[in-house]
């Protein structure tokens, strides 16, 4: 990756007249906006449609993409609906998932309905080639057909997958299967189109993807040899993250383990998989949590809280010397935040892939590690640099809510007494800008100076997050020069 720069902003989050970003005209305007500001990468979060607490790293498929960022437009513009049929909500605000859940069906079941009266061949196509579709669609119809509950509550003979009730099920729930591959083929052809037109304009597409796979999911229901499962197809551990400075409790993430052995026997079949179709929609890939490629923490299924955990050995660097035996040397981003040990150290050396640097770490006075390694004069080259990221605050709360040593650390660092609070989060901006780091991705919360209303997602809570769209009117062209002369001075303009 060549010295540039980023913006890292959540298709949720763009501006909408629906209630939530998507693949509308308004994305297509915010990579005009990338490219007149000197930007090479807009970083997305993950595409997956959201499960429980409507977290992008919960979902019910790590392949399907979310029916919300469906463009209604293009619906209309396709013949399928009528203008009368998309339901306008606020043009600023937060997403409200709950309406959205209620009223965006209704609207993709009719277009669906208008779709049946004439053939589609390239539909047909989709349907043919995309080998994980038949599982997904099956999935979330029989989600539907029993109310919504998680697959372990469904019948037991569906549950386990018994080729007679697959055959029962499919011909019951024909309907509904068809509803949900017609939604995942549209996802995709909105997708690939915007993603061409940033190609074109000389922006690359930054994807984000969680390490694991939710148990409430197609994945899980349809390839339970995957993870650590009894013989109830029920968990036998968790994933997480230890007790540390910023949870007491640790993380209790709740997903189930990879079966490692299972997936070396399989020489990484399924991972080369995930990620080939990872690297068809984005140009380079973002995987959370790195670090549980080293070692994982194991926390037994039923306990409270993340403290009884113990971290065992994953599959290392065997695993990407695999994915790149078959698919080549691709970008990724190791996302290795947090207490970083000697091996995870030396794996991502291996890999050969940039890590990550988070600037709110750096003048962190708590007992979390190595803050220094997140000092601007100690990036190296091959890393991504950003003030925050989609799980902290924005860098103008976080400055706000820091101690008072550490502001004063921060200042001292900054050679900097004199600059008013407000405004600070620029002088934090060009800070990291001017590093070494090849690559710096700044959230557009802190390119708008925002606080934490605008803060994407709070870890270990549930209701609260993922709910922050962009305004309107923010995006304009005093910003757009404000961001390309910062981008220019300290050479990262695209000059694509």
């Amino acid at each position: 990756m060549k010295r540039s720069a980023g913006i890292l902003l959540s298709i949720s989050s763009l501006p909408s007249k629906y209630g939530i970003g998507c693949f509308s005209e308004e994305a297509y305007k915010f990579v005009d906006f990338l490219k007149n500001s000197g930007q090479t990468y807009w970083q997305i979060l993950p595409l997956g449609p959201t499960s429980y607490g409507d977290s992008p790293y919960q979902s019910f498929s790590t392949f399907a993409g979310n029916p919300y960022f469906i463009d209604l437009d293009e619906l209309v513009k396709l013949g399928l609906l009528d203008k009368a049929d998309c339901i306008e909500t606020a043009l600023v605000g937060d997403v409200d998932y709950s309406k959205l859940y209620i009223e965006r069906y209704p609207i993709l079941r009719k277009a669906c309905k208008n779709s049946r009266k004439v053939q589609s061949p390239e539909f047909e196509q989709f349907c043919a080639v995309t080998d994980w579709l038949d599982d997904y669609a099956m999935f979330m119809a029989l989600k539907d057909h029993f109310g919504g509950a998680a697959w372990n509550e469904w019948s037991e003979d569906i549950r386990f997958r018994k080729p007679e009730a697959i055959a029962k099920y499919r011909r019951m729930l024909s309907e509904d299967i068809y509803f949900y591959k017609f939604i995942q083929y549209h996802f995709f052809l909105q997708w690939r189109k915007l993603k061409s037109y940033a190609n074109e304009n000389g922006i690359e597409m930054i994807g984000d993807i969680p390490i694991y796979a939710a148990f409430d999911s197609a994945d899980v229901w349809a390839s339970p040899e995957l993870f650590q499962l009894d013989e109830n197809n029920m968990p036998i551990a968790v994933a997480g993250c230890p007790p540390d400075g910023f949870a007491a409790d640790g993380q209790l993430w709740g997903n189930p383990l990879y079966r490692w052995e299972y997936h070396r026997e399989t020489e990484f079949a399924w991972w080369i998989k995930r990620l080939s179709h990872c690297f068809e929609l984005c140009d380079v890939v973002r995987i959370d949590h790195f670090r549980g490629f080293d070692e994982y923490y194991s926390i037994p299924y039923g306990s409270k809280t993340a403290a009884t955990g113990k971290w065992k050995k994953g599959p290392g660097i065997e695993l990407f010397r695999a994915v790149e035996k078959a698919i080549g040397k691709r970008e990724v981003i190791a996302e290795d935040l947090g207490f970083v040990t000697d091996t995870v150290k030396e794996l991502v050396r291996d890999s050969g892939f940039p890590n990550m640097k988070v600037l709110e770490f750096a003048f962190d006075s708590r007992d979390t590690g190595s803050p220094g390694d997140y000092l601007p004069h100690n990036y190296t080259e091959n890393c991504v640099a950003y003030t925050g990221t989609h799980d902290n605050q924005t860098i103008v709360s976080w400055y706000d809510t820091i101690s008072d040593e550490e502001k004063a650390m921060a200042r001292e660092y900054l050679c900097d007494e004199y600059t008013p609070d407000g405004k600070l989060y620029l002088s934090f901006i060009s800070l990291i800008m001017r590093s070494r780091a090849n690559v710096c991705i700044i959230p557009m919360q802190d390119w708008l100076g925002l606080d934490d209303k605008s803060r994407m997602n709070k870890p270990s809570t549930v209701g609260c997050n993922w709910k922050w769209i962009l305004s309107p009117s923010a995006l304009t062209a005093e910003l757009s020069k404000e961001i390309l002369r910062t981008t220019e001075m300290y050479g990262r303009k695209n000059n694509a």
